[in-house]
């Protein structure tokens, strides 16, 4: 786990929290309940998790108004991400989009069980519907052997021929799925019909939405023996009939993927290495090995936010094999 700065280092910035930060930020993780999630956090990533429950989601850097994170160590130790956004913006995040809340949530999946097949909402409907859009990146940490993902269709068709699937129980026969591995990575743009299979560890970067249109839910039940809810007619208005047959991302380089939302590199660390420019912040996460960064150090499953301001923006291998994911939101969107 993070390495936690001494308070004698950072007397000047308790004194002045919007003194120069001198260590990345570390939050705590929200742990979210889920009829499909599992144990694999914790057994693959060493999180902490609440006793015999089925965890699916682990949040790790989200400003919503009912899930916020919250700094763990340092001189704003206890701020959350909100108060960091309206309260150090440049400080801290340098020149981003101007916005209510940060743009991005970032979170790790367990997908124990296979999700519903769903879809998220475009930005032109979304407000019609009350809910907010979300484009949202898929990287694979871990997967079973055989296991898949659900994207887009696997033909042609129209939605009224979908709906009839629907009222036969047959949705799931026209997805298309794509078999996936540790290391693959995908882009679900809005609009994009999609579940993850069964035995899939997933690290997420999205837009700030928590907005899900459920399709089709296996006819699963909840403790109660209640069928989830579906949003069928909010999911048609929503579906891109025409997405047929995506594919996986294939990256250039270090580059995965680079969209108006947000740029996402894999970087695999032989020496250390400047993780950001001036007056830009970023987000890493480590996937292998572990790495280190003014004092604050990373394992496989842990995130840090490191500040537009930070003097030491060095990234070190403290392992053989350290690879990690930089997350930064473009200057020019």
């Amino acid at each position: 786990m993070p390495r936690n700065l001494q308070s004698a280092d950072l007397k000047s910035e308790i004194q002045n929290p919007k003194s120069e930060v001198s260590s990345p930020l570390t939050f705590q993780p929200i742990f979210v309940e889920r009829l499909w999630g599992g144990r694999r956090l914790e057994s693959e990533f060493g999180k902490k998790l609440p006793a015999q429950r089925p965890i699916g989601e682990s949040w790790e850097i989200a400003d919503r108004p009912e899930a916020q994170s919250i700094v763990r160590a340092g001189p704003l130790r206890g701020k959350t991400l909100h108060e960091l956004w309206t309260q150090y913006r440049d400080e801290i995040f340098g020149d981003v989009p101007n916005s209510p809340r940060f743009p991005l949530l970032l979170k790790l999946l367990d997908a124990h069980d296979k999700l519903s097949l769903q879809v998220h909402p475009p930005e032109r409907i979304a407000e019609t519907l009350g809910g907010e859009a979300k484009t949202e990146f898929w990287y694979v940490a871990a997967a079973d052997r055989g296991a898949e993902i659900y994207l887009g269709f696997r033909e042609s068709i129209t939605r009224e021929q979908f709906e009839k699937a629907l009222c036969e129980g047959t949705a799931a026969d026209h997805v298309h799925k794509i078999r996936v591995k540790a290391g693959d990575a995908v882009l679900l743009p809005a609009g994009r019909f999609h579940a993850a299979g069964a035995g899939i560890l997933l690290i997420e970067v999205q837009q700030n939405s928590d907005t899900t249109y459920r399709v089709f839910d296996w006819n699963r039940q909840d403790d109660a023996g209640k069928l989830r809810q579906l949003h069928v007619v909010q999911a048609l208005r929503c579906i891109d009939f025409a997405d047929v047959r995506p594919q996986l991302l294939h990256g250039e380089a270090e580059l995965l993927l680079r969209h108006d939302l947000f740029e996402i590199q894999k970087w695999t660390l032989d020496s250390s290495r400047e993780i950001i420019s001036h007056a830009q912040f970023a987000i890493v996460c480590c996937l292998t090995g572990s790495l280190t960064c003014a004092r604050v150090d990373l394992t496989p499953g842990e995130f840090f936010l490191v500040p537009a301001q930070l003097r030491d923006r060095e990234v070190k291998p403290t392992n053989p094999g350290t690879s990690l994911l930089r997350i930064t939101i473009p200057p020019d969107s």
